[in-house]
């Protein structure tokens, strides 16, 4: 279970505000696959956030009974000067999970060849891409988070890709933000629609994805 009770996210910089959220209340149950619409900078990438613990609300609480992921494919965090390898073990470390079974699961899923040696600077997009999402589906998880998935990588590797990541669905919790209503219809069974600072939440992933289609058709 996750929870958000009264949670409310403003940043603060120098000479500049912005509330992103003010009130969401919402529970998200074991088991459940969720949707979430919302028009770039509505905030879905700070729900994920959020949602996984990387960020802590400015008032309100988060109560989470599941272990969750960070943003599947999610790769800003590697350390460039480090190989592919190098970056998976580490990972494997901070998770406790065995080093060599990790690095044999993401060199046979990312299909990196020579490259999973060679320091992530000298990846393409797609290479980093590739082992960014090998890594987030290395790592057993209750509650897996998709941020804007990545088509990265042929059409062999982005069928792999979707196989693995409907067998995390299958046994756990999925939480998934796209502009894609085909990708969302895929994976989910219910949906959200962010805007306003408010997350409204609806039985069916496909009214969620007409609303949010609605309201970005009427500008707001």
């Amino acid at each position: 279970m996750i929870r958000f009770e009264n949670v409310g996210k403003t940043y603060h910089g120098r000479k500049f505000e912005k509330t992103v959220f003010s009130d969401l209340n919402f529970t998200i149950s074991k088991g459940e696959a969720i949707g979430i619409c919302g028009a770039n900078g509505a905030g879905k990438s700070t729900l994920m956030r959020l949602i996984s613990g990387v960020e802590q609300p400015t008032v309100g609480k988060v109560t989470r009974s599941m272990t969750t992921s960070w943003p599947i494919g999610y790769a800003n965090a590697f350390q460039s000067s480090l190989t592919g390898a190098d970056n998976a073990r580490f990972i494997a470390r901070v998770y406790k999970k065995p080093e060599q079974e990790l690095l044999d699961y993401v060199e046979d899923f990312a299909q990196l060849g020579v490259y999973f040696r060679q320091p992530v600077k000298t990846y393409s997009a797609g290479m980093n891409a590739r082992l960014a999402f090998g890594i987030s589906l290395a790592i057993d998880f209750d509650c897996y988070l998709v941020d804007e998935i990545t088509g990265a990588g042929d059409e062999r590797f982005r069928a792999r890709s979707e196989a693995a990541l409907a067998a995390r669905r299958a046994r756990g919790t999925l939480i998934m933000t796209s502009h894609d209503p085909g990708t969302l219809k895929a994976y989910c069974t219910r949906g959200a629609v962010l805007f306003g600072g408010s997350l409204v939440h609806f039985d069916d992933v496909a009214e969620a994805c007409d609303v949010h289609s609605r309201l970005q058709m009427r500008g707001i």
